[in-house]
Parts: structure tokens; C-alpha cells; sequence
């Protein structure tokens, strides 16, 4: 790079750093100082330097069927999960997923008298993230390439683990290999949506202390996991479940041929309001919950949130939830309704009327749900329970 490459590097750098603490994605000094001091373009070496510091995922790699395996991930993404991982200097820090940027972060938090070790399944993702971390001055983070299903247990115990790729569950060695007391921040995908969530080891068991919506590549390896998708309009428009979703029949395809129903709730919201609390209560509280995802040129179904539409369905009947602009309300404001089709589709509505309205009542002011992460065979507290391939996720609500 050439000297003025490099000024404008390092403005470009404070720019977006500033960026990121005047929206609140940062709020830590020491983050601050970390996006400060790491120089995230040597992390993204094909990228422009414009790109290298905007506030955007950076895709490095994808497989054979054109999906993303490896990125470097969003700035503010990354910002708000070391916020949820508070790590301290001399902590030991495991990252499960590399690709340098993040455990070059996690390296200037540590400070001198911590260590950090990140582990990939992926060969060239290891090797990359070995070479570009000793190019940018962190040599000393020990890089590994393995299965992170099973946690790198030589350099444990940890006091943190990260993860930067969307789980589906929380293995053992995870737990066993994080100190009583440490903290794991993991993206979970719960019912269609993942969120960023800090647990903290208590005992036998994980609880939550913070959680953020966000997006990763899914997890590879023994952990993978993908949700099911089954088409109600050829490739157009589908309905995805969960692995531990058990349904009795899925709805069929070219089941949006049926007449339509419509309903309004009532209920008007600002359109930038997240809807992921309403989503997860919807998937708490509905038999046959789903989520409906449609291409934008479809006319077969009316206006959806851009990840998809919290949804129920029969084996021959669906009810999604939509929206319209908000009579005699600024333009920014939508009135939440259901659209349904099929012989079921006036109870399926009533039902997510009904739960709409019972969460804009008692929960949309809230504090949010929490979150439990328990072993399997033991006793699990009352709530939401879904069940996991080695546990069980409690989500409640505070009253």
C-alpha cells in the first residue's frame, strides 16, 4: 500500500468507528479502541478500501451450490456481540468460526496477558485466517483447523467463547470447556430467526443475559443444521419448520390457489420496529407455526417482512401475518392483519389475531424474552421449552 492508501485507510477506520458508537453499536471504550486499532482492509484483501470499512458483511467464500460458507462479518454485527462477550483483559478467549477480523478484536481486548484461539472446519478458511492475522501483527493467535462442534479442548478452560456462525444448538464441549461463571455468546436460530445470545455458565445450565437479532453463515460439520422448506407455490412462495418442529401433514403445494380471507387486528406499529419478540411469541403460543417466505414479484401473497411472515398452517389451510398503512397515521406506520387460504384459514386467523393482540397488550413494551439453555435429562423450569439435539431452550416472559 502506498502512503496515502494507508491515511486514508486509517481515516476510513475512525470514520466507521465513530460510526458505530453514534449509533449505539458500540458502547465499550475498549471496542472502541479495538475497531480503532485493527485494520480491518488486510482481513479483506480483494475488497476497495471503501468497502473494506463500510458497515457491510464481506462475502470470502461459497460452495458448490452457490451458498455462503465463509464472510467477514458486519461491523456493527461484530461491535454489539463483543459488547454481549464483555471480555477482560487476560481473559482466554475461543472464537468458533475464522476468519481473522473477529480474533484480531478479541486479541487487542484480551491485551498482552490473555490468549485467544479460533477454530474452522474449513482448510482454506484456517489458512487464510493464519496468514492474514500474522500480516496484520497478530501472530499469536493460535489458529486451528477442526470441528468446532467439539470446541478446541487443549486451550481450555475459557473464559469467553465466541461464535460466528449460526448455530442450531449448544453442543457439550462448549459448556464443559467455559469456566463456571464464563460467558459464550452464540447466534441460535429459534424458529426461523437467528439472535445473537450472551449465556452465562450457571452451574449445570446456560442463561441468557442479552440478545440481538442478526446474521450468520450456518455452522458446518457435525453441528450443521438447515431448516426445512416446503413450496405451497412451486418455487415461488414456502413455508419453512424447524428440525424439532414435529408437523403432522405439511401444507401442500399450490395451496395459495385457494380462496383468500383478510383481517385487521388493530394493532399499528412503526415499520422500522423490530417484529422478531412478536415472531417468537407467535412461534410460543401457535400450533402449526411457520414462517412464510415469498419472492417479492408474487401477487398471490400480499405484502411480507422482508425475512418472511410469522405463519400457521394445516395440512390444507395457512394463515401469514401482513400489514397495510396505517389509517390516519404518519407513512411510517402499518396496522399488522392476516391474510389465509383454505378450509382452516378463519380459525388459523382468529388464533394470530387473537395472540397479535395479547402481545401488543402484555409483552410489546416489555423487557423481552430470557432464555435457559438446560441438559438433557434433567429437570427443565416451566415456559417455552424446544427441545435441542443435547438440551433443551426454555424462552419465558416476564408478566
Amino acid at each position: 500500500m502506498s502512503a496515502d492508501d494507508v491515511r486514508r485507510a486509517e481515516a476510513l477506520r475512525a470514520a466507521l468507528t465513530r460510526r458505530l458508537v453514534a449509533e449505539g453499536s458500540i458502547r465499550d471504550e475498549r471496542v472502541a479502541a479495538a475497531f480503532g486499532t485493527v485494520p480491518r482492509h488486510l482481513f479483506v484483501p480483494h475488497a476497495p478500501l471503501d468497502r473494506a470499512y463500510a458497515d457491510d458483511v464481506v462475502l470470502m467464500k461459497r460452495n458448490e451450490a452457490g451458498v455462503a460458507i465463509s464472510s467477514v462479518s458486519q461491523p456493527s454485527i461484530v461491535a454489539l456481540m463483543l459488547g454481549q462477550a464483555g471480555v477482560r483483559p487476560g481473559d482466554r478467549v475461543l472464537e468458533i468460526g475464522s476468519g481473522g477480523y473477529n480474533a484480531a478484536l478479541l486479541r487487542e481486548l484480551t491485551g498482552p496477558a490473555g490468549a485467544v484461539t479460533t477454530v474452522d472446519i474449513d482448510p482454506e478458511v484456517t489458512d487464510r485466517a493464519r496468514e492474514l492475522l500474522t500480516t496484520a501483527g497478530y501472530g499469536d493467535v493460535r489458529v486451528v483447523r477442526a470441528d468446532g462442534e467439539f470446541g478446541v479442548p487443549e486451550d481450555a478452560p475459557y473464559d469467553r467463547i465466541v461464535v460466528t456462525v449460526t448455530a442450531w444448538d449448544v453442543p457439550p464441549a462448549w459448556i464443559d470447556q467455559l469456566r463456571p461463571g464464563g460467558r459464550i455468546v452464540v447466534p441460535l436460530r429459534l424458529r426461523g430467526q437467528t439472535r445473537s445470545i450472551g449465556f452465562d455458565r450457571v452451574g449445570d445450565h446456560l442463561e441468557s443475559r442479552s440478545a440481538t437479532i442478526c446474521g450468520f453463515v450456518c455452522m458446518q460439520g457435525a453441528g450443521a443444521n438447515y431448516e426445512r422448506l416446503v413450496p405451497i407455490a412451486g418455487d415461488h412462495v414456502f413455508v419453512s419448520f424447524d428440525e424439532d418442529q414435529e408437523i403432522e401433514a405439511h401444507p401442500y403445494d399450490g395451496l395459495l390457489q385457494q380462496p383468500h380471507l383478510q383481517a385487521w387486528s388493530g394493532m399499528v406499529m412503526n415499520r422500522e420496529e423490530p417484529l422478531a419478540d412478536l415472531n417468537l411469541w407467535l412461534a410460543a403460543t401457535l400450533p402449526g407455526f411457520c414462517i412464510l417466505g415469498a419472492d417479492r414479484s408474487v401477487q398471490a401473497v400480499a405484502p411480507t417482512p422482508r425475512w418472511g411472515a410469522a405463519a400457521a398452517v394445516t395440512a390444507d389451510s395457512v394463515a401469514y401475518v401482513t400489514s397495510c398503512p396505517a389509517r390516519r397515521r404518519p407513512a411510517s406506520f402499518v396496522e399488522l392483519g392476516v391474510q389465509g387460504h383454505g378450509p382452516d384459514a378463519g380459525e388459523l386467523m382468529a388464533r394470530l389475531i387473537d395472540q397479535l393482540r395479547w402481545w401488543d397488550a402484555h409483552h410489546r413494551h416489555g423487557p423481552g424474552p430470557s432464555f435457559q439453555l438446560w441438559p438433557a435429562g434433567g429437570d427443565v423450569p416451566a415456559g417455552f421449552r424446544i427441545a435441542r439435539r443435547h438440551g433443551c431452550l426454555v424462552v419465558s416472559w416476564a408478566e
